[in-house]
Order: C-alpha cells, then sequence, then structure tokens
C-alpha cells in the first residue's frame, strides 16, 4: 500500500537528489535509474508515508542501501523502520535531540575508556556532535571499510545500541589515546581532521571486532550514564521527548 502511494512532494524531491550519493561505486547503485536506486526510492517513500510526522532524514538512506544488498525492498523497509524505532529511536526526527543525548553518553564514557583522549577532546571543547554524528546515524556505514561494517552490523542486530557505543569507543581510543597521538594533533581542526580520516589499522575487521569485543563497557554502565545525562539534559533544557 505504501509503495502505490505517491507520496510527498516535498519529501520526494529531496531522496531523489540523495539517490545518486549512496555507495556510487556498487554495481547495484551505479546506474541513474538503476533497479538498486529505485529499490532506495522505494524504500525511503514508504518511510516518509509511514512517519509522516518524521519524515525523511539523509542519514536513512545509506542504513537503507545497505539493507538492500542484502534482501528485497519490503524487507529492507521494515528492517529499517525496526532500526529507526526499537534501536535508535529519535535519531531521525528533526530536532536530533536524541543523537544529542547519546553524545554526551559517548563522551562521559570515553572518561573511562581513554582518559588521554577524553581531556584532550575536552581542553580542545569539540563537541561530540562534530564527530559522532555520521556515525551513530548511518551505524558507521559511511566509515569504516566494507569488511567491518558487515561485522559491525551483525553484531549490532544481535546486540543494540551498545554495539555502536563500543565502535565509537575504540576508534576515538586509538585515534587520540596516547599522548604522541594527542601530540600531533595540536587544534581543533587537526583533531576532527584526525577523526575524520581514522588510521586503515584501527578499522580493520579483525583488530576493530577484537577491540569491541575486550572493551570493558557493559550494557549497564550505558543504560546508568543513559539516566544521568537524561536528567542533566531535562535539567538544563527543560523535559526531552527522548527518553
Amino acid at each position: 500500500e505504501l509503495d502505490m502511494s505517491p507520496g510527498d512532494p516535498k519529501w520526494l524531491d529531496v531522496i531523489e537528489r540523495d539517490l545518486h550519493r549512496q555507495f556510487p561505486f556498487h554495481e547495484m547503485f551505479v546506474s541513474r535509474g538503476g533497479h538498486g536506486q529505485q529499490d532506495l526510492f522505494r524504500v525511503l517513500k514508504a518511510y516518509t508515508l509511514y512517519r509522516p510526522e518524521e519524515g525523511y532524514c539523509q542519514a536513512q538512506a545509506p542504513i537503507a542501501a545497505v539493507l538492500l544488498m542484502h534482501m528485497p525492498a519490503e524487507q529492507a523497509f521494515w528492517c529499517l523502520v525496526q532500526i529507526c524505532e526499537k534501536y535508535l529511536p529519535g535519531y531521525y526526527s528533526e530536532k536530533l535531540e536524541a543523537i544529542q543525548l547519546d553524545g554526551e553518553i559517548l563522551f562521559s564514557l570515553l572518561q573511562k575508556v581513554s582518559p588521554v583522549a577524553h581531556k584532550h577532546l575536552s581542553r580542545q571543547k569539540i563537541d561530540p556532535l562534530l564527530y559522532m554524528t555520521e556515525w551513530f546515524m548511518c551505524a558507521f556505514s559511511r566509515t569504516l571499510p566494507w569488511s567491518s561494517v558487515l561485522r559491525v552490523w551483525d553484531m549490532f542486530f544481535c546486540e543494540g545500541v551498545k554495539i555502536i557505543f563500543r565502535v565509537g569507543l575504540v576508534l576515538l581510543k586509538h585515534a587520540l589515546g596516547s599522548p604522541e597521538k594527542v601530540k600531533a594533533c595540536q587544534g581543533q581542526y587537526e583533531t576532527i581532521e584526525r577523526l575524520r580520516s581514522l588510521s586503515p589499522k584501527i578499522m580493520q575487521e579483525a583488530f576493530l571486532v577484537q577491540e569491541v569485543v575486550e572493551l570493558p563497557v557493559t550494557e549497564r554502565q550505558i543504560e546508568r550514564e543513559h539516566l544521568i545525562q537524561l536528567r542533566r539534559w531535562q535539567e538544563t533544557r527543560g523535559a526531552s521527548s527522548s527518553a
């Protein structure tokens, strides 16, 4: 039914413009108007009809594209719904409150995982949103090499959002977690560049997965930190809808 409906022109134009940006070298998405781009359009359009109050967010496109590489369009749509509503609720809503809150949680957890990286980012006054938004909202699909993306997604679907936090913490720890690495990133610009162009070694599947599995951050710790940050958020910005 959603597939047959025409959709809101305001969203259709934006989705249309984004289609060719998703994995442009992948055989499914390489040709404009090819079956991959058509299915991607169908899935994203269907979501705007399914949740008209949310509409479309650009970060949903790479998520839907990865799903389409592994399953038919209808299944990809329902998987996208689960990711948006169960795994990453509130990530794709207009105000992005959920991602801001998770940025605070990630930063607080970093203090335990890598005090050196935490201190450096604090000193440089770098907001977590500057480096973790694309990581979290796209579930690392636009950050990691393909073999690592698939492993991370497997763990993410099995264990939930804690995997996204753990991957983020591992990347921050190995990008900025030693005095030598911090010395090479004197200012804000250098630090953000370091986090945007991460060393291939730390993103390599075998290394990354091992580090993620062994990272001493439990689901309970993340949940506890979520409650702490949510309370702070509500005190400073008023009641939040991202609970």
